[in-house]
């Protein structure tokens, strides 16, 4: 073979590399989760090269001006018409920018934003080594209690690196309940996921149960993440392609070209069913459904408390959005498939977080359960497949996020020689000792429960009026009995805290810096807003329920 017939041959394999498309990628569309992302990275260059002294003040404002800038740019998208006439799938078909996006965007970062101030708190537990602590370890790496981690408390070093950790954790959450493939789904949900269970091992006090916590949940998380992934072989399989409108398409029936390779299993129902379940598995554990709901007391209970609160909060949210995306984009054509499973589990999650609450002695514990319990209310607006259903569904997570935060923060308040006295036995008498607090926590408790005039009964109320509307009445009354028995629970803590006599060796109760006063604060307000007038929030929540096919 002559070499100029090689060259001719280089050639012709050559020139189709000029007509790769260069991937078309709109970025101001997608800014709330650049800025994060981007913010999350100087964060780590900070770690680098901020000295010690200057890295916590560094990171807290990088934090919150990110977070604050992309809410605007929320903000901005809404305004612009992109949740309603503008609505579309941006960045080659890989994310929607739509109503629900931005809705479940903006409580995210909003609650983040909140969740954070108490991360900076350090006026909670006394001075070590004359420098100011916080609730993180003052070294990660170190082994708990060994001679290491003395002398880091000794230099007063601090563990930083919880801030960019949470930006990345953010920007995970921002793709979640907008992706619209899912590989991008899956991506996300390890941008989010894998943050959380370091930062859940980071607790300054009870290292150990801390480190054991964060174990768990990376165990289950991983479980959750081969579930994830196996349905999305399996829904490729099924649909030669992981486009959740193919695949939709492929689910109706409406499909028109075939793919030669994957023309003997497209349409398999095999597929469908076992992957559809798979993915629905994996969204479940993310939402603490039962029985997916192992790791969440674990958790919540071992985690720094300013963590379980962000975590309890955004967590949810972004997993709701998701499974809602999933369930309405790309599997309304099988509803008569998974509403039955679904009737099952918000069902068992009602009851069995309700019921199991009664049992519990420690206070996170306590929040842990009540939130399994708020999972399968949630649910039962997930379940009614109408847009009444997914409205309802965004009011009551704006809603649930904000009265978490306020009440963790509330928990990192009450306090004795061994740190946070989450006992529920430590709390009799509080009401007594220091009333605005005990008060300020017995409206959280109101809200959890659905007492009219907090969040709580809007959130309960749209939710159980839209799955009655979508023909779910029986779930419904199963929803207000779980109600009534969670509400024994709540009720009770409130007893303990005003109808008790305070114990003389009993907790204190920290006096905190402006930045957990106003976590508090903005709880109570929103909570409250939310109660007495919701109905400008709920049409909001109804102009953001329509999704983008």
């Amino acid at each position: 073979m002559s070499t100029t017939a090689v060259h001719s041959l280089w050639t012709t394999a050559a020139e189709p590399l000029d007509k790769i498309p260069a991937p078309h990628i709109e970025y101001a569309q997608l800014a709330p989760t650049l800025i994060v992302v981007g913010a999350a990275i100087l964060g780590v260059l900070v770690e680098a090269f901020v000295p010690r002294k200057g890295r916590h003040y560094t990171q807290v404002f990088l934090a919150v001006v990110a977070l604050t800038a992309a809410f605007a740019a929320v903000v901005g998208l809404a305004a612009g018409g992109y949740g309603t006439t503008k609505a579309h799938i941006a960045a080659m078909g890989a994310i929607a920018v739509d109503g629900p996006a931005l809705f479940l965007q903006g409580t995210i970062l909003l609650a983040s934003l909140v969740a954070v101030f108490t991360f900076a708190e350090r006026r909670l537990d006394p001075a070590a080594h004359g420098n100011r602590v916080d609730s993180f370890a003052a070294q990660a790496g170190s082994v708990p209690g060994s001679d290491s981690e003395k002398a880091a408390v000794r230099a007063g070093f601090t563990t930083t690196e919880v801030f960019p950790l949470a930006l990345f954790a953010v920007g995970g959450m921002l793709v979640f309940p907008a992706a619209n493939d899912l590989l991008t789904l899956f991506i996300a949900l390890e941008v989010f996921s894998l943050p959380l269970y370091l930062l859940c091992a980071l607790a300054r006090r009870k290292r150990l149960m801390s480190q054991e916590a964060a174990v768990k949940y990376f165990l289950l998380g991983a479980f959750s993440s081969a579930f994830l992934l196996f349905g999305i072989a399996l829904l490729y399989g099924y649909a030669g392609s992981v486009s959740y409108a193919r695949i939709a398409d492929v689910v109706d029936g409406t499909v028109q070209t075939i793919d030669p390779a994957l023309a003997g299993t497209m349409g398999n129902d095999a597929l469908l069913l076992i992957g559809g379940a798979l993915i629905l598995t994996g969204m479940l554990f993310k939402v603490g459904a039962v029985p997916f709901h192992m790791w969440t007391p674990d958790v919540y209970q071992g985690a720094p408390t300013p963590i379980t609160g962000f975590m309890a909060a955004a967590t949810k949210v972004a997993a709701f959005g998701a499974l809602l995306r999933l369930l309405y984009v790309v599997l309304p054509g099988l509803r008569w498939d998974w509403r039955p499973v679904m009737w099952a589990i918000a069902i068992v999650t009602m009851l069995g977080g309700s019921i199991v609450a009664i049992t519990q002695t420690d206070i996170k514990r306590l929040l842990a359960y009540s939130s399994i319990a708020h999972a399968g209310f949630i649910l039962a607006g997930v379940i009614a497949v109408t847009p009444d259903g997914v409205s309802s569904v965004l009011f009551y997570l704006l809603a649930y996020s904000f009265v978490t935060i306020g009440a963790f923060a509330v928990v990192t308040l009450v306090r004795d020689a061994g740190g946070e006295a989450t006992h529920l036995s430590k709390w009799a008498g509080l009401g007594r000792r220091s009333p605005l607090v005990a008060a300020v926590f017995a409206v959280f408790l109101l809200a959890f429960a659905g007492i009219p005039l907090t969040s709580g009964f809007s959130g309960k109320f749209a939710v159980f009026r839209a799955a009655a509307e979508g023909g779910a009445g029986a779930l419904v009354v199963v929803g207000v009995i779980s109600s009534a028995i969670a509400a024994f629970f709540y009720i009770r803590v409130i007893v303990l805290m005003f109808f008790s006599e305070p114990k003389p060796e009993g907790p204190t109760v920290a006096v905190p810096s402006p930045l957990t006063t106003t976590t508090i604060a903005v709880g109570v307000a929103v909570t409250l807003v939310l109660g007495v007038a919701p109905q400008y929030f709920l049409d909001l929540a109804g102009q953001a329920s329509v999704f983008v096919r």
